[in-house]
């Protein structure tokens, strides 16, 4: 019962991780709005942010994957140099940039569309099971269209103001007043989110063909942000034209958030990424997605007083719901682990025991037969030769 108890246990932690990580992708959210508010460089931002990354997480791999860390190759090295130019150098820049020309609630809504990307490369890389025929197939297709739907509902349908009771007096006037932007700034911002979201979703399936020949999680997750600081410098290098402010930090918001999505996006983040997907697949990691913008939300009119719009509302809901579908969908996917040795050692030990029992009982069951058989022999010799006249 305590072994069964465990394991069904253990069939949450991938959604408890998944969710974490969307919990810790929401702080870094709001904490980057303010860093960037502030004038910080994306570029730099990024450098800080996978530099901490680095320095934190090697240890922790350095002896937590001693033992199964695999030998580095060229093909391993080129995949690792890819993967750390997909994310953290192409897609948080692209994705910051996006931010800047729209906001962040454009960002975030775009940043949905995720899921159904990773859905269709997975499928096409054979990394997903579809079966058109199965109702479990349909519910993984109308799921992750359910997510994108219900974040661009969550976006665009405002509706009516929801007054609840922390928000009551305490309106944001400055994100009240900013209605929206350029058109030609939307559209280009637009594109460049757009962008990063193919960048992220190949990122993401690389991630896990890449896991496949070096399963060591900890120390594939320091390698991409080693080479993400170091691609992430020249592209800042470049980028901004050799302008040395932009380095500049202090102890404020700026290092904060450097310091949090370093440790808890990048770090944490990439690592429980690439266990989840061990398990469940890509599909199932980047479906938690749309939660980030639910979660943004609710603590946006927490700490931003921002208003809640019923258009929010309907949108979380369909969210929540087409997560369901696919999850559901993915549920028959996952195959249980094969049960220990012991286990499989105990049943076996069993049926030698009774095997061993059933041959003795029947070795004695012969060797009395045997002996009652002789000793009747014996009596009719005997009565036989008594029975002979002299």
């Amino acid at each position: 019962m305590e072994n069964q108890g465990h394991g069904s246990l253990g069939k949450f932690k991938p959604f408890f991780a998944t969710i974490f990580m969307q919990v810790g992708l929401a702080g870094m959210d709001i904490l980057s709005k303010a860093a960037l508010n502030q004038g910080m460089s994306n570029f730099a931002l990024v450098v800080y942010r996978h530099a901490i990354a680095t320095v934190v997480m090697a240890p922790f791999a350095a002896i937590l994957d001693k033992k199964v860390r695999p030998k580095m190759t060229l093909p391993i090295f080129i995949k690792i140099m890819v993967l750390s130019l997909l994310e953290p150098v192409i897609d948080q820049n692209l994705y910051y940039v996006g931010m800047k020309y729209t906001t962040a609630t454009f960002a975030a809504a775009m940043y949905n569309i995720l899921p159904a990307i990773t859905f269709v490369m997975a499928w096409i890389l054979r990394l997903e099971k579809v079966n058109l025929r199965s109702i479990r197939s349909h519910g993984k297709v109308v799921g992750t269209l359910a997510t994108v739907a219900g974040a661009m509902v969550m976006t665009l349908m405002k509706g009516p103001v929801l007054e609840l009771f922390w928000t009551k007096g305490r309106i944001n006037h400055e994100a009240a007043a900013k209605n929206g932007t350029d058109i030609h700034d939307t559209i280009k911002g637009g594109l460049m989110i757009t962008v990063g979201c193919f960048s992220y979703a190949c990122f993401v399936i690389l991630q896990a063909i890449t896991l496949d020949t070096y399963p060591a999680e900890l120390s594939l997750t320091v390698w991409i942000c080693l080479l993400g600081t170091l691609e992430g410098t020249i592209a800042a290098l470049i980028m901004e034209k050799g302008n040395a402010a932009i380095w500049a930090i202090k102890w404020d918001t700026k290092l904060l958030t450097a310091a949090y999505s370093g440790i808890v996006c990048s770090g944490l983040g990439y690592y429980i990424q690439g266990v989840v997907m061990k398990d469940r697949g890509p599909v199932f990691v980047t479906a938690f997605s749309p939660l980030c913008m639910v979660i943004v939300a609710i603590v946006a009119s927490f700490i931003l007083a921002e208003q809640m719009y019923l258009g929010r509302v309907i949108g979380a809901i369909i969210i929540i719901a087409g997560l369901y579908l696919v999850l559901w969908g993915k549920s028959k996917d996952y195959k249980s682990p094969p049960p220990l040795i012991e286990q499989q050692l105990e049943p076996a030990k069993i049926d030698m025991a009774n095997n061993e029992k059933d041959s003795f009982d029947h070795q004695a069951i012969t060797i009395d037969a045997t002996r009652r058989e002789t000793s009747i022999r014996d009596e009719k010799l005997q009565e036989k030769s008594d029975s002979i006249p002299v």
